[in-house]
């Protein structure tokens, strides 16, 4: 009888995270005046995240960017920064066996990759990386070698990187090196993003977050000058981050990898290299809610006042 049961179950769950589930869609939206930035946060989502929950919400890509330009205005009134919530891959549903492997994560840090590439077109402002639960994963894998000040991960499931020094290394193969060179954008394109689930837009002038789902269509001024303060001595050396709440659920989930199935190792761990910030009690979705010692370090980590950021 038992035997039976567990079969059942087995059963069960196998076809629970074999179900493929609906495509996310794709969708970046600015938020700020990307030309007048002095530094850009990049926020990354992870599972679960669609094009009908965007907005729903700090606990998704919309709603965290409106919540960091409002820490980051309350913290440096006089500074300016942008936010852009990048659902630029196809984020896997947490009941799917893609939530478990690498797949969907390696091919959204090509389009991460190439995003950044475009953003730095368009401002010479620093840009920061803050990425949540599955994509922290995604961001390990965009990040070595390319033109970012931060890399802050939390709620990560774990990384595949040995150490964060890792992280700071050239990109380790032609496919992702060839990702960030610079071209000339063209008109209609969005941030990085290429096929059918491209959503386009512009600027709502009602929105007083100057939200935006497309970049201005002309292209810089000189693309050699952009290119010059990606590849320039004006970069700063990556500073990685690592957070994670006292009550997230996914501390419990084993840092290992498997083959195919798992990520690896756990960023907040001494080990690893990472700088660790303080967070607080939050679950796994609260990282952005309004109050918190996360949001006030993310919002410093995407400032540049690293000095601040509370351990």
């Amino acid at each position: 009888m038992l035997r039976n049961l567990l079969l059942a179950g087995l059963v069960t769950v196998g076809a629970l995270v074999a179900w493929p589930g609906q495509p996310s869609g794709r969708l970046v939206r600015v938020y700020g005046d990307l030309s007048a930035a002095d530094r850009v946060a990049v926020i990354v989502p992870g599972a679960d995240t669609t094009v009908a929950t965007f907005d729903d919400g700090t606990k998704r890509p919309g709603g965290a960017a409106r919540a960091l330009l409002a820490e980051a205005a309350r913290l440096a009134p006089h500074e300016r920064l942008a936010a852009v919530a990048w659902l630029g891959y196809d984020s896997p549903p947490t009941l799917s066996l893609g939530v478990l492997t690498n797949d969907a994560a390696a091919k959204g840090a090509r389009a991460l990759r190439r995003t950044v590439t475009e953003l730095h077109t368009r401002t010479p402002a620093p840009i920061a990386l803050l990425c949540h639960s599955y994509g922290s994963v995604l961001c390990a894998k965009a990040v070595p070698g390319l033109p970012v000040t931060d890399l802050a991960v939390f709620g990560s499931p774990g990384l595949d990187a040995p150490s964060a020094a890792a992280l700071t290394h050239p990109a380790r193969n032609a496919e992702t090196a060839e990702a960030v060179t610079l071209s000339a954008p063209t008109a209609n394109t969005t941030l990085g993003m290429k096929g059918e689930h491209a959503t386009q837009g512009t600027r709502d002038p009602t929105d007083p977050h100057g939200t935006t789902n497309l970049l201005d269509t002309q292209p810089p001024a000189s693309v050699e000058g952009a290119q010059g303060a990606v590849t320039g001595a004006g970069v700063s050396p990556l500073r990685i981050w690592a957070g994670l709440g006292k009550n997230d659920w996914i501390r419990f989930v084993p840092k290992v990898k498997l083959g195919p199935v798992g990520f690896g190792t756990d960023p907040t761990n001494p080990s690893f290299g990472a700088r660790v910030f303080a967070v607080g009690s939050g679950g796994h979705s609260d990282y952005f809610t309004p109050g918190t010692p996360s949001l006030r370090n993310l919002a410093l980590i995407a400032l540049g006042h690293e000095g601040e950021v509370t351990s």
